[in-house]
């Protein structure tokens, strides 16, 4: 008996087993998808593991096929899967389905078909089965989805059960490739015309036929000057014709098409031939990291903002490339890789390929095959954080930049992993062995002008090198800041709008320079609140515990946590008073006092809402970059290592609102958020300037951020998380519950709470309610859990783990629903 062991795209935190025939057994190779039935259904699952021990518990089905000619995943990538599984509590599965792009995790579609042995008797049919029956006369098969098209009803089960059970129609399950190679359609001139006598005979041929000789011509012409094959696409525009008479000249069979396979996301132009040449302390800290290298696996690079890091970075990357390794240069956001990929390329041409979500099914599966083959055009991959999971077979450097960033975090679903320390775990997986005989990890470096907590203290106690640069790249200088207190300016009568008089000023005088301005808001819309002025009633959400944001543009009201919009209301719901006021304010509303204070000028918005389309960044990044917008307004995604050389003043709105969350990391990232913003100003070499909007201007926060004080926010955290138990000093991993019923929740998350109490040792918080305490009708109640440095974190999961098993082994509390995240954010 042969056995193949198998991870399954679904919640399943064991792998399944799976009978193989001995041929199967010796072709099979660990990596390989295999297509296995489950349920009626048909999964594409992954090997794993090679057998001859037969389960104990089930018996083991036959797999449908194998999908994979060679392995699509390497040992290194599993066994990184595998600690992510174990690390952050989450099943391998979700995992797996995380990791690999979609087109490669095949689903069976359910295809339905005529029998065909059957006599039908039409008559005897209902109006939805003989629409059914008739459309399966015309073709051998429909899906679920078509039979939905053709009745104009969502729920077709039960129509099509009547049929099954009738006898007339037969199910089967299908599994679809969902990855098409890009094939580009090419031209050639048959070759008994390219001789001189058959080139005559081909021009009195076409004699009479002005188009298709025109045509004609134009391929000698792109021929002559291209030297390269020529693509049907090209010939059309050059000639300006249509594709009808190409058509027609291959039927005449005076050209031949053929079809080569392309890579959809090509690099085309020069690269820079000149040397890159570091300033004095960029070479400084480069020489510091390799020496760190040396005897370290992980570099911080702690550079204030405009330090040159890039550069750096790119140094780094030569010298890898040089050593034919692998480079993956992880970022925070999608909108940095539009500027870095450009600028990347300009260094290393078609060396780059760039992997990350707004990139189709087609696009990523290349990229994925690329790294497989170990490819040079996919030698330096930049991408997000879902880029980790690449099939990386020589990995000798990882960059994470802007490391303190929260987005490196994934919240939902599953896997909850932090791409930071993931690919710190991932550069250990990669060894290699040194010329004396010691094996050593993948590098990786961390960079930010503003590290995370954790991190800055890892350096400090030994475990990372630590790198810094104090001064700016060239002759720019830190940003001069300016607080602004609002209380004072509102009682002086000297703001207009959410303007005060110093921050209009600065505007009028930047543009005036011919300068750009960027300006900050931490939230999107026109207005997080509609208000009643007669009863005070504020429309809510019918899904979630929070008020509905006006958005100007659409006019209506949505709800940013599940979607949910209505019109905006005229009247008010509950007292049908006509007198209805906004309260507070977003990006959309800042740019619309911009356009009655600035009516001359450009103004531009990037936040969620301008950013949804493929190229929604490229296109704002490119039009501010080509001064086409004079004032940008934005929401954190301005704060993400954005590199604009003319930007003079930068405008944060309203500080406070970052600083009053109900989170323990509130002051450490409004500190990074708002440095960051800083640092968009005065690249080049006039100084910038930062104008601070305030209630609060002697909050200690806002002091150091005036300062550039770091080392006093870091200090001043650090105090404060080792009195109230925090990280670095403390491990969290925090338990959320979800139930639509209120009381069944209530009741189910105290039970968990108590028994997580009696059988540890270790501070457990809660049941909390989080400060939304419904979203999509669930209620949500947390649980903390706080693990000391001297203890064991494996055996503190393990117990963890089996008080959850024994909660959902609860029948009450079996609809509840747990998540675990390890290491929150």
């Amino acid at each position: 008996m042969y056995f193949v062991e198998v991870i399954l795209p679904l919640s399943l935190t064991k792998t399944l087993t799976y009978e193989v025939s001995e041929a199967e057994y010796n072709y099979i190779k660990i990596g390989m998808r295999i297509a296995v039935p489950i349920k009626n259904k048909v999964y594409t699952a992954l090997a794993i593991n090679l057998h001859q021990n037969r389960p104990i518990l089930y018996d083991a089905k036959e797999i449908h096929q194998i999908l994979d000619e060679k392995p699509i995943v390497n040992e290194i990538q599993i066994a990184h899967w595998q600690w992510i599984a174990s690390y952050y509590m989450c099943a391998i599965g979700d995992v797996y389905r995380g990791a690999m792009p979609s087109a490669l995790l095949l689903e069976s579609e359910t295809i339905i078909s005529q029998k065909n042995d059957n006599f039908v008797d039409e008559t005897q049919l209902s109006d939805d089965e003989y629409l059914i029956y008739q459309a399966l006369q015309k073709q051998s098969s429909l899906k679920i989805q078509d039979v939905i098209s053709i009745l104009n009803k969502k729920n077709v089960l039960p129509v099509i059960q009547k049929l099954i059970d009738k006898g007339i129609l037969v199910l089967q399950e299908e599994v679809a490739e969902a990855y098409k190679p890009k094939l580009v359609r090419y031209i050639r001139l048959n070759s008994k015309y390219e001789s001189n006598e058959g080139l005559s005979h081909l021009l009195e041929l076409l004699k009479s036929a002005n188009k298709q000789k025109e045509i004609v011509l134009s391929y000698f012409q792109l021929n002559a000057t291209t030297k390269n094959p020529t693509t049907v696409k090209s010939l059309i525009e050059v000639a300006n014709s249509t594709s009808a008479v190409v058509k027609a000249l291959i039927d005449k069979h005076i050209f031949e098409e053929y079809y080569i396979q392309e890579d959809r996301v090509n690099f085309k132009g020069k690269i820079k031939e000149d040397a890159l040449r570091l300033s004095e302390a960029q070479e400084i800290a480069f020489q510091e990291i390799k020496s760190n290298f040396k005897n370290k696996e992980v570099c911080l690079l702690h550079g204030v903002t405009s330090s040159g890091k890039t550069e750096i970075y790119i140094q780094l990357i030569e010298e890898y490339i040089q050593q034919e390794k692998q480079v993956l240069y992880l970022l925070p956001e999608i909108a940095l890789t539009t500027q870095l990929v450009s600028r990347l390329r300009d260094y290393f041409g078609n060396k780059v390929a760039v992997f990350h979500s707004k990139y189709n099914n087609n696009e990523r599966v290349e990229v994925w095959k690329q790294v497989l083959d170990n490819s040079p055009k996919a030698q330096i991959v930049i991408g997000a954080r879902s880029a980790l999971f690449l099939p990386f077979s020589n990995l000798g450097l990882i960059i994470v930049d802007e490391e303190h960033e929260q987005t490196f975090k994934q919240q939902d679903p599953s896997p909850r992993y932090h791409a930071r320390d993931a690919a710190i775990v991932l550069s250990s997986f990669h060894k290699a062995t040194q010329a004396n005989g010691e094996q050593v990890g993948a590098k990786v470096l961390l960079g930010s002008a503003t590290p995370s907590i954790e991190t800055y203290y890892n350096s400090q106690s030994g475990k990372y090198g630590l790198v810094e640069i104090n001064q700016r790249f060239g002759k720019s200088i830190l940003p001069e800041i300016e607080l602004v207190d609002l209380k004072d300016k509102y009682f002086r009568k000297k703001m207009s709008g959410h303007f005060s008089d110093t921050l209009i000023e600065e505007i009028t005088s930047a543009l005036s320079d011919g300068s750009q301005v960027i300006l900050f808001q931490n939230r999107r819309g026109f207005s997080p609140v509609v208000e009643c002025m007669t009863c005070g009633h504020v429309p809510q959400c019918q899904q979630c515990d929070v008020s509905l944001t006006y958005h100007k543009h659409k006019n209506q009201l949505r709800c940013h946590y599940c979607g949910y919009s209505m019109a905006n209301p005229t009247s008010c719901h509950s007292c049908s008073s006509v007198h209805l006021t906004t309260k507070g304010f977003g990006t959309e509303q800042i740019q619309q006092e911009l356009l009655t204070l600035f009516p001359n000028t450009k103004i531009g918005r990037m936040d969620q809402d301008t950013t949804r389309g493929k190229f929604g960044f490229e296109k704002i990044i490119d039009s501010f970059k080509n001064k086409e917008i004079d004032i940008l307004v934005g929401t954190q995604m301005l704060a993400k290592g954005l590199d604009f050389d003319n930007v003079s003043l930068v405008g944060i709105m309203n500080a406070d609102n970052m600083l009053y969350h109900p989170d323990f990391r509130a002051f450490e990232r409004s500190f990074q958020m708002m440095t960051q913003v800083a640092g968009r100003a005065g690249r080049s070499e006039k100084r910038g300037k930062v104008i601070i909007q305030t209630y609060n201007p002697n909050h200690n926060t806002i002091q150091q951020v005036t300062n550039n004080d770091y080392l006093g926010m870091y200090k001043e955290q650090l105090y404060e998380r080792q009195i109230y138990k925090y990280p670095p000093y403390f491990k969290l991993i925090k338990l959320t519950l979800k139930n639509r019923d209120f009381e069944k929740l209530k009741t189910g998350s105290f039970w968990l709470f108590q028994v997580l109490q009696q059988n540890m040792s270790i501070p457990v918080l809660g049941p909390e309610e989080p400060p939304i305490s419904r979203i999509r009708n669930e209620y949500i109640r947390t649980i903390m859990i706080k693990i000391p440095q001297n203890q064991s974190l494996q055996v503190t999961k393990k117990t963890i783990q089996k008080i959850l098993d024994s909660f959902e082994s609860v029948a009450q509390f079996k609809a509840i629903k747990t998540a675990v995240n390890v290491d929150f954010y």
